[in-house]
């Protein structure tokens, strides 16, 4: 008998909007903020290594981020901003992947994420890839939410956080409250708000 050809993998995920996003070769067309919301405000940082009744989500991350990024640059330009709200929307489809792991994994890793970015970013107006100056701006500003993250609800200490991230930003007025887990629909709902505000600013 003629073996039969082996079956190709499948390769997209089907969101809860209807869409079928390759992984190979993501669609811009294929990109929605509401698949993206609900995805982030599920997906946990520190791999769910973190205190609190609810994990700590990649949309409520990202919200702490942005804040940081608006204290260091008030006049944060509408497309910036988005750029920072964006800054992890890979995650939605990949999950958010710790940084031993990515060090394992490596290139291959690299390179799907990179491409999922770019399809989200073109979706929504944006460049591909951030310039390098706002791409420096996001990791500061990422760095700095992830040191309180770290010594706040993922059990680091001070010192061993300082390591890892750097020189200690004060905590913006207002931080306190993206410290606290909220639940996935609270994270869902405040993403999708400030996406909204940002996407339509003048």
């Amino acid at each position: 008998m003629t073996p039969r050809p082996a079956k190709a993998p499948r390769v997209w995920q089907r969101m809860l909007s209807g869409r079928r996003l390759d992984l190979i070769d993501p669609s811009p067309l294929d990109v929605e903020i509401e698949d993206i919301a609900h995805g982030l405000a599920r997906v946990a940082r520190w791999n769910g290594q973190t205190l609190g009744a609810h994990i700590f989500s990649v949309a409520q991350h990202t919200l702490l981020v942005e804040l940081f990024a608006e204290i260091a640059d008030p006049a944060l330009s509408r497309e910036a901003r988005l750029a920072v709200l964006l800054h992890d929307g890979a995650e939605y489809v990949v999950g958010d992947i710790i940084s031993p792991f990515k060090a394992v994994l490596g290139d291959t890793y690299k390179d799907i994420e990179k491409r999922l970015l770019a399809a989200i970013h073109i979706r929504f107006g944006l460049p591909a890839r951030p310039a390098p100056a706002l791409e420096r701006a996001i990791k500061k500003a990422d760095r700095a939410a992830a040191f309180y993250e770290a010594t706040r609800l993922a059990g680091f200490g001070l010192d061993e956080a300082r390591g890892f991230f750097g020189k200690v930003v004060p905590l913006p007025a207002g931080g306190e409250a993206f410290l606290h887990p909220w639940d996935a629909e609270t994270a869902k709902a405040r993403y999708l708000a400030r996406f909204s505000a940002a996407l339509h600013a003048a």
